[in-house]
C-alpha cells in the first residue's frame, strides 16, 4: 500500500514507540488519526507531525466498550496500527483480577474488536492494512511474564491467523515483533537492564518496520538483533531446554521489570 494520501488509526500514540511510528508514517504522507489517553501529548505530538490534517482522540482502551467508541469517532480509516499496550510483567499473583481484565483488553481483547470492525470495510473497498504489534515474548516463554506473554503470543496468533483469512481480499495483515528496545518499551519504563550480550534495538528500527509491512505487505517483522533472534527460535522449538538454560538471568531481568512497572498497570 502506498501510505501517501491514506488515513493511519495509531493506538497508544504517546508513547515512545507511538511517537516514532506516527512521526514514520506522517512522513510517508499519511494522515494520522492519534489516539492515546493523554490529550495534551495527544496534541503536541500531531502538532509536530509533517503533513497536515492530523487529528487526536482521547481513549482509554482499558474501558469496556472503549474500541468500538475509538472506531466510531475516527471514521473510515486506510490503516490501523495496534500499538497500545498496558505493562504486564510479574506473577500472576501478583495482579488483581481488575488489572488482569485491563491488560487482556488493551493489550489483545481491543486489537481483535477493532480489527472485527475494520476488516469487512477494507474487504468491501478492496484494500486496507492491519498493523498488530506483538513482542519477541510472543515467540518466547519466560519467567515473570504469563500473563504478558499470553496477551502476545495471542495477538501474534490472531494477527497471522487472520492474515490468512484475508489473503484473497486485497487487506493485509502484519505483525511486528520487538525484541528488547532503548529508549521506549519496557525496559525503558521500568530501567530494567537489558540481558547481556543480546544487544537492543531502537524505535525508530520498529516505526521503520510498521512502515514496510504496510508498504510491501509483510507478515511478520521482528525487530530484534541477531542474537536475540536466534535466542527466540530456539525458546520456539524447544521451550523446555531453554527455560532451564535462561532460568536464573532471565528471571532476574523478569524481576526489574516487574518492579519498574508495578505502578503503571
Amino acid at each position: 500500500m502506498e501510505l501517501r494520501g491514506k488515513t493511519a488509526l495509531l493506538t497508544g500514540a504517546t508513547g515512545g514507540l507511538g511517537r516514532a511510528i506516527a512521526s514514520a508514517l506522517a512522513g510517508r504522507g499519511a494522515s494520522m488519526i492519534l489516539s492515546s489517553r493523554r490529550s495534551e501529548e495527544l496534541e503536541e505530538l500531531a502538532a509536530s507531525l509533517p503533513g497536515e490534517g492530523h487529528r487526536t482522540i482521547v481513549s482509554d482502551l482499558a474501558e469496556p466498550g472503549a474500541a468500538e467508541r475509538l472506531l466510531d469517532e475516527a471514521g473510515d480509516v486506510d490503516v490501523l496500527v495496534a500499538n497500545a499496550g498496558l505493562p504486564a510483567s510479574g506473577r500472576l499473583d501478583d495482579f488483581s483480577q481488575d488489572e488482569i481484565g485491563r491488560a487482556l483488553r488493551v493489550n489483545l481483547e481491543s486489537p481483535v474488536r477493532m480489527a472485527r470492525e475494520l476488516a469487512p470495510r477494507m474487504v468491501d473497498r478492496g484494500t486496507g492494512h492491519l498493523v498488530f504489534i506483538s513482542s519477541i515474548s510472543g515467540k518466547a516463554a519466560t519467567p515473570r511474564a504469563s500473563l504478558y506473554a499470553a496477551t502476545k503470543f495471542g495477538l501474534r496468533g490472531f494477527a497471522l491467523c487472520l492474515r490468512d483469512d484475508l489473503r484473497p481480499s486485497g487487506v493485509g495483515v502484519s505483525v511486528i515483533t520487538p525484541g528488547a528496545i532503548r529508549e521506549a518499551g519496557m525496559f525503558a519504563d521500568s530501567h530494567a537492564r537489558p540481558p547481556p550480550g543480546l544487544g537492543t534495538g531502537t524505535p525508530e528500527q520498529v516505526a521503520a518496520a510498521v512502515a514496510e509491512a504496510i508498504e510491501r505487505n509483510r507478515g511478520e517483522i521482528s525487530v530484534a538483533p541477531l542474537r536475540q533472534r536466534a535466542v527466540a527460535k530456539v525458546a520456539m522449538l524447544a521451550p523446555e531446554i531453554s527455560g532451564r538454560v535462561a532460568h536464573r538471568q532471565a528471571a532476574r531481568v523478569a524481576d526489574e521489570i516487574a518492579r519498574g512497572q508495578a505502578d503503571k498497570r
